[in-house]
């Protein structure tokens, strides 16, 4: 593989952790790479999350060359060449290069190699075949790095061959199209994963969910799920999908993105939030969350005022009042200043209880809730101005008309 340039390292992959772990590495003879993800970041002046290193001997060679060096070496997975390495507090990934002996469109039977085209021509897309030494030489066999410019996913050789190697490089192309493309997909890509969407069907609903919220997450996401359902791709895992509308206002609501809100947004009020959860192996609380996202009821009242909004937070909690605001695109009223209220309320608590209603010779039942209830609602009307003498004076009362 014959160098493509030079590449200015950012911190990240020139600080004190990663010297430490590269020197330990070619002081035992193994050559290393930076590889994927980091380079990729790295060519656009992008913040880099985590280091990917790439590496010319086994992996058993790798540990026992980071462990000389003092260095934590995790078997991360030996089967296919990957080990862990952790330096003074820095996490780096080392992979063996490798080449694929045999595929069957979820997970690669594959064998070590020490040919560095080899493994880039395995990779996905050209601008995830980006390697560079340490000292910033840069290596681009695909053109990847044009690629990057022009905001075009492109497969490396034939796209329908690389998704038989693993099908969820459907998802993955629309995906890296939303953190790294511009329109128009690329269309030798795009009309591959029409003809391999189907496919996507035998996939786990884990592998799915986290490729469709990464997706969500991206500023263009709106682009790539409507590229998605285009070809066929949520089909099968999300039927329930509607459109970009709510999804596009969302987007520009919000300060950060947050994916499972973003998932609300595609998806019709009323929804099964349950039968989606399950399906796309979400947590309980994940899938209670949509559930609360999803439901017709409480209807968001921001032209009520902060009288209105500081009812709507008190009954459905901070959060999730704040997921609704976002999601309501359509109401009328200032949701700007309702969303600085939900992040700045706190909620009080009701301050009378149970025990007060014993107190007044209510014996425990279905009485009491149902009083303490109707003390709560006048509480709550009142714009939770009673204090506890007053609730206390309305409980009484209550209490002797009932």
């Amino acid at each position: 593989m014959k160098p493509r340039g030079r590449l200015d390292l950012p911190a990240r992959m020139s600080d004190a952790p990663t010297r430490r772990v590269l020197d330990a590495l070619t002081t035992s003879g193994i050559a290393v790479r930076f590889v994927g993800g980091c380079v990729r970041n790295a060519v656009l002046k992008r913040e880099i999350d985590d280091i990917d290193l790439a590496v010319d001997k086994p992996p058993e060679t790798v540990m026992r060359a980071l462990e000389e060096a003092k260095i934590k070496a995790i078997p991360t997975g030996l089967k296919h060449g990957t080990v862990t390495a952790i330096a003074d507090r820095g996490r780096f990934e080392l992979t063996t290069l490798r080449r694929d002996v045999e595929t069957d469109g979820r997970r690669a039977t594959v064998a070590f190699t020490d040919d560095w085209l080899e493994d880039a021509g395995r990779r996905d897309f050209t601008f995830n075949a980006l390697y560079a030494d340490a000292d910033g030489t840069l290596y681009d066999p695909f053109d990847g790095r044009a690629d990057l410019a022009a905001g075009r996913v492109r497969f490396i050789g034939d796209p329908d061959l690389r998704i038989a190697e693993d099908r969820l490089r459907v998802l993955r192309f629309f995906r890296f199209h939303a953190w790294y493309g511009r329109p128009p997909f690329d269309g030798p890509g795009f009309d591959a994963c029409r003809r391999n969407a189907a496919a996507l069907g035998g996939l786990s609903g884990e592998r799915v969910a986290k490729e469709l919220l990464r997706t969500l997450e991206a500023s263009a996401s709106a682009d790539a799920v409507e590229g998605m359902t285009e070809v066929g791709a949520l089909d099968h895992w999300l039927p329930e999908y509607t459109n970009t509308k709510c999804l596009r206002a969302l987007i520009a609501r919000e300060d950060k993105p947050e994916a499972l809100r973003r998932l609300a947004a595609i998806l019709p009020a009323g929804a099964d939030a349950t039968a989606i959860g399950k399906r796309l192996k979400l947590s309980t609380q994940e899938s209670m969350r949509l559930d609360v996202m999803l439901a017709h009821e409480p209807a968001i009242d921001i032209a009520g005022g902060p009288r209105a909004w500081r009812a709507q937070i008190y009954d459905l909690g901070n959060g999730l009042y704040v997921d609704r605001l976002l999601l309501a695109v359509d109401a009328p009223g200032d949701w700007r200043a309702a969303l600085a209220m939900a992040r700045s309320w706190t909620p009080p608590e009701l301050p009378v209880s149970g025990g007060d209603a014993l107190k007044l010779g209510l014996k425990p039942g279905p009485k009491v809730g149902a009083l303490l209830e109707a003390v709560e609602c006048w509480w709550i009307a009142g714009d939770f101005s009673a204090d506890r003498a007053a609730c206390l004076a309305e409980l009484e009362r209550l209490t002797h008309a009932a």
